[in-house]
Parts: structure tokens; C-alpha cells; sequence
């Protein structure tokens, strides 16, 4: 399993927006093969970050989503990021 996780920022008032323009995403990441679980959100505290998590089965289905990247307006928003993959192993218990 592969887990997405960290933090965007962008301007605080337009964080609104910039979620709103990936509401589109998010519908498509959850819709794709192999996505668990795709979450963009406001912090409830910092008024300019955005939280990133998303769970995917494998690293080829998290790439074939992936593709380019975000769309070029999106990236331009984002004014710095700490977003880190993840390769989560099952272990089984004793």
C-alpha cells in the first residue's frame, strides 16, 4: 500500500478556491483503479494550508492517476509543500 501525505500552501484567501478547483480531482483520484482513499482539506487552524492525503494499492495504479501532475493553475497557487509518498508493508500478527 502507498500513502500520500503532507501539506500545501497557498494564499489564504484563496484557499477556497483552490480547493473548489480540485474538487474535480479528488472526484477522479477516487473513481481510479487502485485509489483507497483521496483527501484534500482546509486546515482547521493554519488559513493558508492544505492537507493532502490520499491511499492508493499500488505504486503503477498511484502513477497511472498521476500522470503530469497537477494542472498548471493549480501548481501555480501552491507557494511552498511538504507532501511525502509512503510504502506502507503488511505485517502479519503472531
Amino acid at each position: 500500500m502507498i500513502i500520500v501525505a503532507g501539506k500545501l500552501y497557498v494564499d489564504s484567501d484563496a484557499r477556497g478556491d483552490y480547493l473548489a478547483g480540485c474538487d474535480r480531482v479528488v472526484e477522479q483520484a477516487r473513481a481510479a483503479a487502485g485509489c483507497l482513499d483521496f483527501v484534500l482539506a482546509a486546515d482547521p487552524v493554519e488559513a493558508d494550508r492544505v492537507n493532502v492525503y490520499e491511499r492508493w494499492e499500488s505504486d503503477a495504479e498511484l502513477a497511472a492517476f498521476r500522470g503530469a501532475g497537477p494542472e498548471p493553475e493549480q501548481a501555480a497557487a501552491i507557494r511552498d509543500a511538504d507532501v511525502r509518498k509512503y510504502r506502507i508493508s503488511a505485517v502479519e500478527a503472531p
